[in-house]
């Protein structure tokens, strides 16, 4: 009897431990908390780690899928309930079609959408950040920003060499068209010799990132909630305007 009554005692809570808490999951694979989404009109994304695209990354390294962003993005556009989209970056780049990808999604979203940088936004995570409306840089966070490169076989043909150069070339020509920096000053920092240890490059603080018209302004949380508050204002007159006309 005493054996009987301990097995059904604890047969509930090996299937309590089976059942997996909804908002948990989702705060662990893809950062997001619903019951709090849920209560604002403003759908935060976070893109840390390495952007993973069309390639598997190891276990041990911290990622964002664009599989996970994208079907994000077009949720977050047809919620009606959604006014405004903030995307946080703390990102050491990753794969370059997989980064544009997501640049793009953003870029052309109706909704107003900020994007702040805090600890990193180097490399593919450079798009991103310059692809919102608005964008905020943390005074202590950085950008490195170096030409692309290819991963796995390389055949030596100029062919490569011409992909290589395209594909950079439209880093550059999204970078240029969605800030303030001009192509000949983003290249002279992509170039960039002797700063970089093990690399060509320029690592871009804060304030410079502003100065380069990189980034709209240094700031944090309050002030990226407050740009995108304004925004969502002037959309909501915008959107009323157009349903009386």
């Amino acid at each position: 009897m005493n054996n009987n009554q301990k097995a059904s005692e604890v047969e509930p809570q090996t299937n309590d431990q089976n059942n997996k808490n909804p908002t948990v999951e989702n705060i662990q694979q893809l950062g997001q908390n619903s019951t709090l989404q849920a209560e604002s009109n403003i759908f935060c994304m976070t893109i840390i780690g390495q952007v993973e695209g069309h390639m598997v990354l190891p276990p041990q390294n911290k990622t964002t899928k664009y599989e996970h962003i994208i079907p994000q993005l077009v949720a977050a556009e047809q919620n009606a309930k959604v006014e405004g989209i903030l995307i946080i970056l703390n990102t050491v780049g990753g794969d370059v079609e997989a980064g544009l990808a997501i640049a793009e999604m953003i870029s052309t979203m109706s909704k107003p959408t900020v994007t702040i940088v805090l600890g990193g936004g180097h490399s593919i995570g450079v798009p991103i950040a310059v692809s919102s409306d608005y964008s905020i840089i943390a005074e202590t966070a950085t950008m490195t920003i170096h030409p692309i490169r290819l991963n796995g076989l390389v055949i030596g043909v100029p062919q490569t060499f011409e992909y290589l150069d395209k594909m950079q070339e439209r880093v550059v020509k999204f970078v240029t068209e969605h800030s303030n920096i001009t192509e000949e000053k983003f290249k002279e920092l992509m170039f960039k010799t002797g700063e970089l240890t093990r690399d060509i490059g320029t690592n871009v603080i804060g304030s410079d990132a502003v100065k380069y018209g990189l980034i709209d302004t240094v700031g944090g949380l309050s002030e990226a909630t407050m740009e995108l508050n304004k925004k969502i204002d002037e959309y909501r007159q915008t959107k009323n305007g157009g349903m009386v006309q």
